[in-house]
């Protein structure tokens, strides 16, 4: 564990916590605010090094509370990760590994995708029953995505669910928005402005809580009629900042950077007007990598969909009253450690199975996380995104990741501490530890019984796996 810029000796004094740091059954609870991008990339924000983006709100967060380095997403597409954040539990472990519905295969692809979860099963305690249980009223304000009517997140623990349906995203991010669950809009508002104002609206309601907020953004998702789309002024204002030199160059998706910002400190100045600011956690993150080309991840490899850095890496930032100001921490962290680490600072019940663990030990500055590694499993293919995945599995275990590619079970090991970008592959020099690290690899996939691939029997070998422009159109659904 490396944190750096720690204020020495500071008390971890909570007034509504208990000597462990967490709420006591005889103290008034804590709230909970969890913050969820789409699509932000891992230095997407000022406060992860961008030098255009503007992200006032959350450099302030992270600077109050504590920032992570190497923060993970549970998948490097969105489903996965959202129902890894609502249960606690690895994607490979609900089977429900693929954004939904997901598109399938190629037509001449080497392997075929398992049948997935195309919801999250109600059989699966989310984190918002654990904490309606516990007598805190929930909410669901924004994306969901997964699964049809039957799954919405009325029907998953919220008390409230406000933008939340089965789809992946929305057609145009200024009003009429036409969401089934979401009252419309005057002509050309902003939704992510109208999310910003339901939170504040929900949190003015729950004031004498406790509450537990889910706010979940379509930001900065690509709209399906307008790609990124954002308010004509912060566009201009980013269109007059463009410079050669800079890293990030895009002035729609910078606009809807901001405005996903701004609703993050419009949330903590309501918290701080009504006085639950030292009452509440805050947390932020993303469900998955960066989409190339509207933002570049660099120095990562690739983006979202990819099997490298640039499809997992992402922002991470927790603000827990008392945590040191500004700290850092660089241990490798997971989506379903939000999950656990919520239930142990509220002192709830641990779900019987967890795949993450709490941070507790890390934010509190008494110890490491109880964990040797973390893992991916994608039986799928995503060559519709750029720098795109074939199905892989991966592991990261100490500085060194494995990544094993399914088509023809050939690996890749690099050590992402010294070669963040990934680009010197030590398979070859290392041979002993990629058979150590396969070999535990395996190990997992078999305990969480994940579902693999499997041949084509189609597949023709003398041509090439087929790269459709329109893959809702050419890729066929497996019966």
């Amino acid at each position: 564990m490396v944190y750096r810029n720690l204020l020495v000796g500071l008390a971890f004094v909570l007034a509504t916590a208990g000597p462990s740091g967490t709420a006591t059954a005889a103290e008034q609870p804590l709230n909970v605010v969890l913050i969820l991008a789409d699509d932000l990339g891992w230095t997407d924000l000022a406060c992860y090094g961008s030098d255009f983006y503007e992200s006032p709100h959350l450099d302030r967060m992270a600077k109050e509370g504590m920032r992570f380095t190497q923060a993970y997403s549970a998948c490097t597409v969105c489903s996965p990760s959202r129902a890894a954040l609502m249960t606690g539990k690895y994607p490979a472990r609900l089977h429900l590994t693929n954004w939904l519905p997901g598109v399938n295969y190629p037509s001449n692809a080497k392997m075929l995708p398992p049948k997935f979860n195309q919801q999250l099963p109600l059989e699966e305690e989310t984190i918002a029953e654990t904490f309606r249980a516990a007598g805190y009223k929930t909410a669901c304000i924004g994306k969901w995505h997964l699964g049809g009517p039957d799954y919405w997140p009325e029907h998953q623990g919220f008390d409230l669910n406000v933008a939340g349906t089965g789809s992946s995203g929305i057609a145009d991010y200024f009003a009429p928005w036409n969401i089934p669950t979401l009252p419309e809009g005057k002509p050309g508002e902003y939704i992510t402005y109208r999310l910003g104002d339901e939170a504040v609206k929900f949190i003015e309601g729950a004031k004498d809580g406790p509450f537990f907020l889910y706010l979940s953004h379509f930001t900065v998702h690509n709209a399906a009629r307008m790609r990124w789309q954002a308010p004509a002024d912060l566009v201009a204002k980013y269109d007059r900042k463009r410079k050669p030199i800079l890293t990030h160059d895009y002035p729609a998706f910078a606009a809807m950077v901001e405005s996903m910002d701004r609703t993050v400190g419009q949330v903590r100045a309501k918290l701080e007007e009504l006085k639950l600011a030292d009452r509440t956690i805050v947390i932020f993150a993303s469900d998955n990598g960066g989409m190339l080309p509207a933002t570049l991840n660099l120095p990562l490899r690739l983006g979202k969909a990819s099997a490298y850095e640039g499809g997992v890496r992402v922002p991470l930032i927790v603000y827990w009253p008392g945590v040191t100001h500004g700290s850092i921490c660089d241990a490798p962290t997971i989506t379903m450690d939000i999950h656990a680490s919520l239930l142990e600072i509220c002192n709830l019940p641990k779900t019987p199975v967890s795949d993450g663990v709490s941070l507790v030990p890390v934010l509190r500055e008494t110890g490491r996380l109880a964990r040797d590694a973390i893992y991916w499993h994608y039986p799928h293919h995503q060559w519709y995104q750029i720098g795109g995945a074939d199905p892989y599995g991966a592991i990261r275990m100490g500085d060194f990741k494995l990544i094993e590619f399914y088509n023809d079970m050939h690996v890749e090991l690099y050590n992402v501490r010294e070669d963040i970008g990934e680009e010197q592959d030590l398979a070859t020099a290392m041979p002993e530890k990629v058979k150590g690290l396969r070999s535990q690899l395996h190990a997992w996939r078999e305990e969480v019984g994940a579902q693999m691939p499997t041949p084509n029997p189609d597949h023709d070998p003398s041509q090439p796996e087929f790269v459709p422009k329109n893959p809702h159109k050419f890729y066929p659904t497996r019966s």
